[in-house]
C-alpha cells in the first residue's frame, strides 16, 4: 500500500497494457499459480511489505514464484523500501528508482494508447471453489461510466473533496474506490498503510480523516468491529476534529445492525451498508447519499441501483415472494462495469455464472427482498445450513450473537450431525476488559438465540476464542472454520492474515471435544 503500486496501475492503464494486483505476502505457490493464468510480461514488487510488529521480506515470495511458474517473466520492476533490501538479479531485475530517474533526466514522455471501451483494463482474481484461481476481466469503457456515476450518486462526493476507501489496492474496493473511482471523478484520494488498531491505537482512523479533511469513508464493517472492540465506548472519537466528516459506508462482509448502530451512536452521521462483488466493480445494492439518502432498514445494503434487477430464486428457478430466502440473481443483461467473462476461461465463466439459472447472473449469496425492495444479504449460499429440514441463515444468527453486549465480532458455522444433518456452531471474540466468567457468556449467548429465533435453530454451542481467522479484506474464513470443526482435510487459504489464527481455533475446538 505504497503510492508506487497507483503508479503502476495507472502506467498500465495509460500504455494499454492489462495489470493483475496481487497482495505482497502471497506465498509463492499461490503466486505461481497467478504468473501461470495471467502470463505476465513484467512483474512490478516492492522490496517487502509492513505488518504490525513485523516486516515480510518480498524477494524469497517471488523469487520462489519465479521459479515454480511455467510462464517465465522476462523482468521485474523492484522499489527498493528502507526497511528490507532486494538483491537484484542481473538481467531481470530493474531498480524502480533508477528507472523513473532515467526516464526524467532523458525527458522521455510516454502519449496515452488509445484502445477500445470493451478491451480490458485489469484481471482481478478471486477464490475459486476449484483451488484454479478465478481471473474476473475487467472493461475500460463500461467500468470509467460506472465509477464516475457512483462517485457522486451513490457515494454524495463531489470533485475537489477527500474521500477515502480504506481497503488494499489487491482488493476490487482498491481498484475501484482508491485508484480508479475518485480520480475519474476528480476527487483527492486517501492511500494508507496501516490498521484500525494496533498502528497505533484505536483512533487511527479520526486521526487520517481530521488530518486530511475526509468527507466520506468506506471501510469494511470488520474494522468497525475491530475499533470497537479496543474502544468500546468511543473515547478516542472526541480527540479528533470530524467537521468535515458527512458519511460512513459499510462493505465486504454483511454489516451486523448493532455494528452500525454503535458507529452511528458514536460518529453522529449516516452509516450506510452497501453490498456488490468483485465481478460487478461497483454496488448492486445500495442506499444512494447522492440521490438522496432512504429510510435505513438495518440489516439491509439498500436497494437496487440503476442498472440492477434483482431477483430471489428458489434452487429450481422458481420466483419467490417477498421475504422468502433462496438465491440472489441479477437479471440480465448486466450493466456497464461488471465483468464481461473470465481471463482466458469463457466456459468457466458461463458455468459458474450463468448456466443454473438462465437469463440471469448468480451472485451465489443468498438472501431476500422485502414488500419495500430493500435487498437482505443474509450469508453466501453455501452458508446455508440445513438443520433437520429446516433452511437457516449463519447471517441471521449471527445478527442475534452481535447483539450480546459483551460480544465484539462472531461468526456461526453449520457442522455436520449424524442426526439433524448440520447444527451450528457459534464463535465469538469478546470486547476488550470483559472480565466476566466466559461460560456464563455462552450461555447468555446460546439463550438469546433461541429466543430470537427460537428451537428449530438448534442453537447450543458457543466457543470464545481470540480472533477470527479472516483474508486481508476483513471476510471471516467460516469455510475453512467448518473443514476443521468436521475434521475434514483443508488448505491454508492464500489470502488469510494471519496463517497462526486456524491453530489457536483448532485447539478451542479440540478442548471442546470437536474437530478432534
Amino acid at each position: 500500500m505504497i503510492a508506487e503500486a497507483a503508479f503502476a496501475m495507472l502506467a498500465c492503464a495509460r500504455l494499454g497494457a492489462v495489470h493483475s494486483v496481487v497482495f505482497g505476502g502471497f506465498a509463492a505457490r499461490e503466486l505461481a499459480t497467478r504468473i501461470d493464468d495471467a502470463r505476465p510480461k513484467v512483474i512490478i514488487s516492492a522490496s517487502c511489505g509492513l505488518e504490525p510488529g513485523r516486516i515480510i521480506a518480498y524477494q524469497p515470495l517471488l523469487d520462489g514464484a519465479i521459479e515454480m511458474a511455467s510462464h517465465k517473466v522476462s523482468h521485474c520492476v523492484v522499489v527498493q523500501r528502507p526497511q528490507a533490501h532486494f538483491e537484484l538479479k542481473a538481467g531481470r531485475d530493474i531498480d524502480y528508482a533508477q528507472a523513473v530517474a532515467a526516464a526524467k533526466a532523458a525527458r522521455r514522455d510516454v502519449p496515452c494508447v488509445t484502445v477500445a471501451a470493451t478491451d480490458p483494463l485489469y484481471v482481478l482474481y478471486t477464490s475459486g471453489t476449484t483451488g484454479q484461481p478465478k481471473g474476473v476481466v475487467r472493461d475500460c469503457g463500461g467500468h470509467m461510466v460506472a465509477l464516475a456515476w457512483s462517485m457522486e450518486n451513490e457515494f454524495g462526493v463531489k470533485p475537489g473533496e477527500v474521500f477515502w476507501a480504506a481497503s488494499d489496492v489487491g482488493w476490487v474496493v482498491g481498484h475501484s474506490y482508491i485508484v480508479y473511482g475518485p480520480l475519474i471523478h476528480g476527487a483527492t484520494s486517501i492511500l494508507f498503510e496501516g490498521k484500525p488498531v494496533g498502528t497505533p491505537d484505536a483512533g487511527t482512523f479520526w486521526r487520517v480523516i481530521s488530518e486530511h479533511g475526509v468527507v466520506a469513508l468506506f471501510t469494511a464493517p470488520t474494522a468497525f468491529r475491530a475499533i470497537k472492540k479496543e474502544d468500546p465506548q468511543g473515547e478516542f472519537v472526541s480527540k479528533y476534529d470530524l467537521s468535515k466528516f458527512r458519511i460512513l459506508f459499510l462493505a465486504g462482509e454483511r454489516a451486523d445492525p448493532p455494528t452500525i448502530h454503535w458507529a452511528e451512536d458514536k460518529l453522529g452521521r449516516p452509516v450506510i451498508d452497501h453490498w456488490w462483488q468483485t465481478e460487478t466493480g461497483s454496488p448492486v445494492s445500495q442506499n444512494p447519499a447522492g440521490l438522496g439518502l432512504l429510510p435505513v432498514k438495518y440489516g439491509s445494503p439498500g436497494v437496487a441501483m440503476p442498472g440492477y434487477e434483482i431477483h430471489v430464486l428458489d434452487d429450481a428457478g422458481h420466483e419467490l415472494p417477498a421475504g422468502t430466502l433462496g438465491n440472489v440473481v441479477i437479471k440480465l443483461p448486466l450493466p456497464p462495469g461488471c465483468l464481461p467473462t473470465l481471463w482466458n476461461a469463457d466456459d468457466r465463466f458461463r458455468e459458474a455464472y450463468l448456466d443454473e439459472f438462465p437469463g440471469y447472473y448468480k451472485t451465489a449469496d443468498a438472501g431476500y427482498v422485502d414488500e419495500d425492495g430493500y435487498l437482505f444479504i443474509m450469508a453466501r449460499t453455501d452458508d446455508i445450513i440445513n438443520v433437520a429440514g429446516h433452511r437457516l441463515s449463519t447471517g441471521g444468527m449471527e445478527e442475534v450473537v452481535a447483539m450480546h453486549p459483551d460480544v465484539a465480532e462472531c461468526a456461526v458455522i453449520g457442522i455436520a450431525d449424524a442426526m439433524k444433518g448440520q447444527t451450528p456452531l457459534g464463535f465469538v471474540v469478546l470486547n476488550a476488559g470483559v472480565a466476566r466468567d466466559v461460560a456464563t457468556i455462552e450461555r447468555e449467548v446460546v439463550a438469546l438465540v433461541r429466543d430470537k429465533i427460537g428451537p428449530v435453530a438448534a442453537f447450543k454451542m458457543v466457543v470464545t476464542i481470540k480472533r477470527l481467522p479472516k483474508t486481508r479484506s476483513g471476510k471471516i474464513l467460516r469455510g475453512t472454520m467448518q473443514k476443521i470443526a468436521d475434521a475434514e482435510d483443508w488448505k491454508m487459504p492464500a489470502t488469510i492474515d494471519d496463517p497462526a489464527i486456524l491453530e489457536e481455533i483448532t485447539v478451542s475446538l479440540k478442548e471442546r471435544g470437536i474437530g478432534a
